[in-house]
């Protein structure tokens, strides 16, 4: 019964190490989208339904529940694989994304989701600016240095794709979470530049959260308060089997 965990955009599965360092448990997955640093599967055209099923592939292989982690992106979509198929998931946890209560996308969601638009705004956005987003919203140089170094030409193209997919997630997706089964835990950071901390309550209602844990952090919340993500986990976790 692994903790499997799910990155968000514009990241890889590396923006969990810090937060794994601080967990006591080893049996732990963290998962790396494809086009996010991991091959493109052939036919893969990267839409948020593709990316659910391809997680829910994933949890099938493992054969047992699973708890399910996601931030930003990763929390969008491994809420919907817990309301689709609460049969692999034994607990959820996840943050930084409005998976209901709003339908208001983020300036930079807007650019990518505008055809030609997009694409000029990526193809002027490279490491370096990446990097200094990531500074500038409390990510820790290093690690925003790190995370900016493996933006390529794939991942653009990926993010492009999901986010012209997802315009309407929520009215698609939001009526669904009513089937989470899960107990489930929300974290969010205070300072949230891309998804107001006032979010997180409508998401803790939406998926009935046993635990809603506000962070002093902007959205990068594995990256700016690892050790308290884990801890929060943790406790998680072991309210489920007490």
């Amino acid at each position: 019964m692994p903790a499997v965990f799910v990155h968000g955009v514009p990241d890889t599965h590396h923006v969990w190490d810090d937060v794994l360092d601080h967990l006591t448990r080893t049996d732990v997955i963290a998962l790396a989208l494809p086009g996010f640093a991991s091959p493109v599967p052939k036919g893969f055209t990267a839409t948020k339904d593709e990316y659910a099923d391809w997680i829910i592939a994933r949890l099938e292989e493992i054969g047992s529940p699973v708890d399910l982690v996601g931030h930003d992106w990763g929390c969008v979509l491994t809420s919907r694989v817990a309301s689709l198929r609460p049969d692999l998931v034994r607990t959820w946890a996840g943050g930084d994304a409005s998976i209901s209560g709003t339908d208001e996308w983020h300036s930079i969601a807007k650019i990518w989701q505008t055809p030609e638009v997009g694409e000029q705004w990526m193809a002027e956005f490279g490491a370096s600016q990446l990097s200094e987003l990531l500074q500038a919203n409390g990510v820790p140089a290093r690690r925003a240095e790190e995370n900016a170094g493996r933006l390529d030409a794939v991942m653009k193209d990926s993010i492009l794709r999901l986010y012209r997919s997802a315009v309407d997630v929520w009215s698609e997706w939001e009526p669904a979470l009513a089937d989470i089964t899960s107990p489930s835990l929300v974290f969010w950071g205070t300072d949230d530049q891309f998804e107001p901390v006032e979010r997180a309550d409508a998401v803790a209602k939406s998926v009935r959260a046993t635990s809603l844990v506000k962070l002093d952090s902007g959205h990068w919340t594995p990256l700016q308060q690892p050790r308290e993500v884990a801890a929060a986990l943790t406790r998680h976790w072991e309210s489920v089997q007490a």
